[in-house]
């Protein structure tokens, strides 16, 4: 007989059993949808950022090469133009190509039609060096990255599609960029996308001769990113790169002051350092899905092995009758992974549910940009394993099934009630374990809550909930000059303090939480650096208007920046608390002189004329304060700035003023990212906020399948000591007895599961130590709150058959067989 053929059988009587016993089978789909589900979804995660390959040709060959400076407060900061220059070509034999880019973004679009949209700017090699082929046209050339020469650009293929209809004839067409005709001379192929980078096209990164000088090494604002050669490692490459750092510093003007901040170049895997604050959050959750996951299996391992020993007569007859023990096996397997399967294809169904979930809770901001969907591979992966979870809880009924002699177990479900001590072992620890588990999962969910908490009630140091916020990036064609800027800038400040209901207007290039901080060494005049000691690097911001008063910042001496501090030639600024206690932390900041850069002279010398709050700059959670400078706009004015606006009217309200008043103003610049303050506080709470939910989804199915397999277990204990409940009531056992007896093994089990979960809990505590804040690993608290909650719900679930054990009826029981 053909395999199949003697397959059939088996198959067919496994799905009739399983269909007549519905309440049977719904539990066990259930439990596995919920619990493959949760790892569906968590594995299609950790699949696009952790494991599946970069979309770039031999992406583990890319490595970030970044500046730092620990000793300055700048541990990891980028790289400059200069050393691009450097390290480009054959100066290291390490790398293969090197490349630049800066991201950004560029008004498109004729006279009366104007569009934001992101842009790149980036190095000739950048194509080659990430593995990414142009569908038509030619790369950026040399002599491109000169800023008269630079007015060239390479479309992305969907920019191509929107903004061109795709039109073959494309390459030598105009394509206007903040009011500067360039010229397409290239189309880059389908699906090209960096990371959550959006670009549309691509511009040379075009420098200054003066930007490429050793002076201008260390003014890091650009990513550099490098292809190692054949048979190098990321090790080796370091190693190469310390060699060559050394060698450059004998002619860096900056070599004592950079050696004193710790300088050197860190050469990091690509996908190491994209993922490095994502990854242990991701494993976090990876393992409290697979936890979970566990917690199903110890459930269904304990329904089975009461169905299996529920059915101990059939199938000692089924024996007697000629059933083979590898028949009996066979069903067993068949049916078991039957309902894996079923599981498995319920669970994908929930997996998909969940990714949708993850996309409401911001995963498509995590880190490597790529989408998260349940692909073939992810499918593939879970079926199988949903299959090798069925394979293994048919392990011990088959072993059961499987005895020669069913003698001793029949006679241990004989009319005396007693129990098989084997089979009320196994399902205790199976019960204690899933009660162990479900408490780790809980403390854990409880400390990522609490640390959220913890963020959440931390003060920004600033008015968040009433201010407006926005960006304006003025084109360099219609503002070339500084004064045409400051132009501008007043013009505008003076329009917007007109509208009606509009209380303070200001204007920033720092604005907090709005992903663009700057930092720069700071020359404190009469501050002697200690042998060691280093110039720090703090935040620096231009400021103009009321914006303290705006956002709320509160002056703590002096007075605020004014008008009058925006007349050519007025050299003052404001510096923060953090910054003032810094450097006169006995005394006062008022009149002190300082200057953003490594030394100071009386061009660049400013003088403090106020302190103000220290505020939050781009995470609540930050420790150390780094210490902020704000320059009057006048001094150096930059395209690119903020504006926030407080009003007596809704925010929302304000939107519409503030567009009207710029378009007045000049009508061909747009007015972007337009949000309430505190909205981008929240948005910086991503990272916390949606692993705190998933942990609290897993930890509370985690509670429900620990309520559910207690009261299994103990229900079943009941119905299996129906017969000696009877006869103890018979000769005067009191039904209060017979509830306690059944809650003090509901209680015993409970104890034992809460000390294995508090074991648990410490473990992983102290694994999620780091990405706790203000949180201990092992916190007495939240275990307390754990072990109530783990208490009144699995004494819950003992009560109810324990209530049933106590009004048994003594006539009903013993006439039961």
């Amino acid at each position: 007989m053909s395999l199949s053929k003697s397959f059939r059988p088996t198959l067919r009587q496994s799905l009739r059993r399983l269909s007549r016993e519905r309440g049977f089978t719904a539990t066990v789909l259930l439990t596995l949808a919920l619990c493959v589900g949760a790892n569906v979804a968590m594995f299609a995660v950790i699949d696009a950022i952790l494991i599946r390959a970069l979309p770039f040709k031999h992406g583990s060959e890319l490595v970030m090469v970044m500046n730092s400076y620990p000793g300055a407060g700048a541990p990891r900061i980028g790289s400059s133009v200069a050393n691009y220059y450097e390290r480009r070509g054959d100066a290291m034999d390490s790398f293969e190509s090197v490349t630049m880019r800066q991201g950004g973004s560029a008004i498109i679009g004729e006279e009366g039609s104007p569009v934001r949209v992101p842009r790149d700017r980036v190095s000739p090699e950048y194509f080659d060096t990430l593995g990414v082929r142009l569908a038509i046209g030619q790369t950026f050339e040399e002599d491109q990255l000169l800023y008269e020469n630079s007015s060239v650009v390479i479309l992305t293929h969907e920019f191509w599609q929107d903004y061109f209809d795709g039109d073959p004839d494309v390459l030598g067409k105009e394509l206007v960029v903040d009011q500067i005709p360039n010229r397409v001379i290239g189309v880059v192929e389908p699906g090209y996308k960096f990371l959550n980078n959006r670009a549309r096209f691509f511009h040379p990164l075009a420098s200054s001769l003066e930007d490429r000088e050793p002076t201008r090494r260390h003014s890091n604002n650009i990513q550099m990113i490098a292809r190692l050669a054949e048979g190098v490692s990321v090790e080796a490459a370091q190693d190469e790169m310390d060699r060559f750092n050394e060698a450059m510093l004998e002619d860096d003007p900056y070599a004592e002051m950079v050696r004193n901040a710790g300088y050197h170049t860190v050469v990091e895997d690509f996908r190491t350092e994209v993922v490095r604050d994502a990854k242990p959050i991701l494993i976090i959750l990876q393992a409290g899905a697979i936890s979970l996951l566990a917690i199903g299996c110890v459930n269904l391992a304990n329904l089975m092995l009461i169905r299996a020993k529920g059915k101990t007569k059939e199938t000692a007859v089924r024996q007697a009758l000629g059933a083979g023990r590898r028949h009996m096996a066979k069903e067993s397997l068949v049916e078991t992974i039957l309902l894996a399967i079923g599981g498995g294809l319920l669970g994908i169904g929930v997996g998909a549910a969940g990714i949708r979930l993850f996309a409401t809770l911001g995963a498509d901001q995590l880190p490597m940009g790529t989408s998260i969907s349940l692909d073939g591979r992810v499918m593939l992966v879970s079926l199988l394993g949903a299959i090798v979870v069925g394979a293994v809880l048919a392990v011990p009924i088959v072993i059961m099934n499987a005895r020669r002699n069913l003698a001793p177990a029949l006679q241990s479900e004989s009319r005396t009630g007693t129990v098989s001590k084997g089979a009320q072992l196994a399902r205790s620890v199976f019960m204690v374990v899933q009660i162990g588990l479900a408490f780790a999962l809980l403390t854990g969910a409880g400390l990522l809550g609490l640390s959220l908490n913890k963020a959440l009630q931390e003060s920004p140091g600033f008015r968040a909930d009433n201010v407006l916020t926005a960006s304006l990036n003025l084109p360099w064609k219609t503002y070339p000059e500084h004064e045409d800027r400051l132009t501008f800038v007043n013009r505008l400040i003076g329009e917007l303090r007109n509208q009606p209901g509009v209380k303070n207007v200001g204007f920033t290039g720092l604005l907090p939480f709005g992903g663009n901080t700057s930092n720069n060494a700071t020359v404190v005049e009469g501050h002697e650096l200690q042998p060691g000691d280093s110039i720090r690097a703090h935040y620096v911001g231009l400021a103009v208007g009321e914006y303290w008063q705006a956002v709320g910042i509160p002056l703590v001496e002096g007075r605020y920046l004014e008008d009058a501090d925006r007349e050519e030639g007025v050299r003052v600024c404001l510096v923060d608390t953090a910054f003032a206690e810094r450097y006169w932390p006995d005394g006062s900041a008022i009149g002190k002189r300082i200057a953003m850069d490594v030394e100071l002279n009386e061009e660049n010398v400013m003088t403090i004329v106020g302190v103000v709050g220290t505020i939050k700059q781009t995470d609540l959670t930050e420790e150390v304060p780094q210490g902020t400078v704000y320059q009057p706009y006048s001094l150096r004015s930059n395209r690119y700035f903020h504006i926030a606006i407080s009003s007596e009217m809704a925010p929302e309200s304000v939107s519409g003023i503030l567009r009207n008043t710029v378009q007045g103003v000049d009508p061909e610049l747009p007015v972007d990212d337009v949000r309430v303050l505190q909205n981008r506080i929240d948005d910086s709470l991503l990272a916390r906020r949606s692993p705190a939910i998933l942990a609290a989804v897993f930890a509370g199915v985690a509670l429900l399948l620990a309520a559910v397999g207690t009261y299994g277990v103990l229900a079943y204990a009941v119905g299996e000591r129906r017969r000696e409940i009877g006869v103890r009531v018979a000769i005067g056992a009191k039904p209060e007895q017979v509830l306690r007896q059944f809650l003090l093994v509901g209680g015993k089990l409970l104890a034992i599961g809460v000390g294995i979960g508090v074991a648990l809990s410490w473990g992983a505590g102290y694994l999620m130590k780091s990405v706790l804040y203000e949180v201990v690993p092992f916190h007495l608290g939240i275990l307390a709150v754990t072990a109530a909650a783990m208490g009144v719900i699995v004494l819950l679930a003992s009560y109810l058959p324990s209530r049933a054990a106590a009004r048994v009826s003594p006539l009903v029981a013993m006439t039961d067989e």
